[in-house]
């Protein structure tokens, strides 16, 4: 089985105000061949109102595994420094297809990871948008441009994912300065690979004075490592035998560890075994995945000698010779404009060990459960002489994770309640930085023999998700509340597959936004917004 102010606006009404053709007030009974466009109901990225031009950087339609290439060219209309760069992802699929992932690289540097909604017979479209204006260093000269979004099609799927992603660059006025950014963003070079661990070289400028990671980070697609957080040890006979739940994602830097974070647990749109549950609203951060970061600026003084410096990525929790993890680092440079070399070193170093247990029961074809509770955090300090003076940086990171799996024999009702935590705080000569992650699911999924259709089975998802991030003066919430079911094992048409689905976004500090979104059996009968 695939785990995997207050207004109320009628959607007639908000339909043909969008310039779409309006549906019956009434949902249908189940799903159809068709359903609503995929939304979200995150904001849209703020943009300045300067002149800004538009540079086409991928066109295809995806039916195999094969790259797409270009070569980005600096829009001659819109010469940078730029005061936001915007890419925008839009995407079309019509047949039967399952959902895909795929990324695009700059010069070799990550700069987008998503995935699709998979589609309904009459066909969907769907756009994505991001701010990538911390990648303008690399956007200044032309640069070869990589996407790669592997997909099958044949007699059976039939889906070709008709791919456009643009950047649109916004200028400056006297009014819109230009964004502050790193002055460099960097790849690591001379990669290799071993099991879930990325090794590469970076050589840093010699006058570096600040230092951000940043690794775009997923469990692959179509492999257990892509439901990591329902693991559990082979013993036990679960479906998916890859040990404990737990997954960190480390940063080491000449052999000492670095850096620690935790993974998002994203759910693609055929996961939790139900399809219905993301039509048409994916789960959080599904089509937008994001980076993890790392604030390295305290080893920076001891990067500075002109040679090459070892990284490597290290997914902690994934078996011993067992892959499964897609890892996309690049490191962000700040330099200082009036020196040519900076040094400096480490003042502090104190990385706790991981403190983690599995109480664990269950045999094969028995019920079973893995209670995890695991917890980790560094506190590592240095300094960098610049041509202002000495700046010392000290960086805090605390992490938890607390989860409840139980499934009964035959898996034929799993649940899971998980909540995962991770809190960084850098202070730098008296200025302070901090970000509170906390995200988790609640969900139980029930897998039982159809009453009356032999071979089939009525699987049913009942799943919330909450997505927190806070850091000083804002708050930002998105939450999904989901229950849908249909029957496997029977000819789509006999699926008689029926779900609703409510997704919020909320934000609070700068200025109030607040938007929901709901779904009944794939048509959206509200769209909402407070504040």
């Amino acid at each position: 089985m695939r785990i995997r102010s207050v207004a109320f606006v009628s959607l007639s009404v908000l339909l043909v105000a969008l310039g779409a053709p309006a549906r019956a007030a009434a949902p249908p009974a189940e799903f159809g061949s068709d359903y609503d466009n995929p939304r979200t109901p995150a904001p849209a990225v703020s943009v300045p109102h300067t002149r800004h031009c538009e540079v086409q950087i991928v066109r295809n339609q995806f039916k195999n595994f094969d790259p797409y290439r270009w070569t980005y060219t600096p829009p001659a209309g819109c010469q940078g420094p730029w005061s936001k760069i915007v890419l925008r992802m839009h995407g079309e699929v019509k047949g039967v297809q399952y959902d895909r992932l795929g990324h695009i690289t700059i010069g070799g540097v990550g700069v987008f990871r998503t995935s699709t909604p998979e589609p309904s017979t009459d066909g969907i479209a769907w756009d994505v948008e991001k701010d990538v204006t911390s990648y303008s260093p690399l956007l200044r000269t032309p640069q070869p441009v990589v996407m790669e979004l592997g997909n099958v099609v044949d007699d059976t799927y039939t889906g070709v994912l008709d791919i456009t992603v643009t950047l649109d660059f916004y200028t400056t006025d006297r009014h819109t300065p230009a964004a502050r950014t790193a002055n460099e963003v960097l790849p690591l070079q001379n990669q290799t690979r071993q099991d879930s661990d990325l090794i590469g070289t970076a050589t840093l400028p010699r006058n570096t004075t600040r230092l951000l990671g940043e690794i775009y980070v997923t469990g692959s697609g179509g492999g257990c490592e892509e439901f990591w957080d329902t693991s559990a040890p082979a013993e036990t006979g679960y479906s998916c035998p890859d040990g404990s739940p737990y997954r960190e994602v480390d940063v080491s830097i000449d052999g000492k560890l670095a850096g620690i974070a935790l993974p998002y647990p994203y759910i693609y749109t055929g996961g939790w075994s139900n399809p219905y549950s993301w039509r048409p609203s994916p789960a959080p951060r599904a089509f937008d995945i994001r980076p993890l970061t790392y604030d390295l600026t305290p080893f920076a003084g001891l990067l500075t000698d002109g040679k090459p410096h070892e990284f490597r990525v290290h997914v902690d929790g994934v078996p011993a010779g067992q892959s499964g993890w897609f890892t996309v680092p690049n490191l962000q440079v700040w330099t200082d404009a009036h020196r040519s070399q900076t040094r400096g070193a480490l003042t502090s170093y104190a990385v706790s060990p991981l403190a983690k247990t599995d109480n664990v029961t269950g045999a094969p074809n028995e019920a079973g459960s893995v209670s995890t509770k695991a917890s980790r955090s560094l506190r590592i300090g240095g300094y960098v002489d610049t041509s202002a003076g000495r700046i010392r940086t000290t960086v805090q990171r605390t992490l938890s994770n607390v989860s409840d799996h139980v499934w009964e024999a035959g898996e034929s009702r799993d649940s899971l309640d998980a909540n995962w935590r991770d809190t960084s705080t850098t202070s730098s000569n008296g200025h302070v930085e901090r970000t509170d992650l906390d995200y988790g699911k609640n969900g139980v999924l029930t897998f039982l023999p159809n009453a009356t259709i032999p071979g089939g089975y009525d699987v049913v998802t009942d799943l919330k998700i909450h997505d927190t991030i806070r850091t000083p003066g804002r708050v930002t919430t998105e939450t999904y509340d989901g229950r849908a079911s249909w029957i496997y094992g029977v000819p789509r048409d006999q699926r008689h597959a029926t779900g609703t689905q409510t997704v919020r976004f909320r934000a609070f500090g700068d200025g109030c936004f607040d938007h929901t979104l709901t779904a009944v059996n794939g048509v959206y009968t509200k769209d909402f917004y407070r504040c």
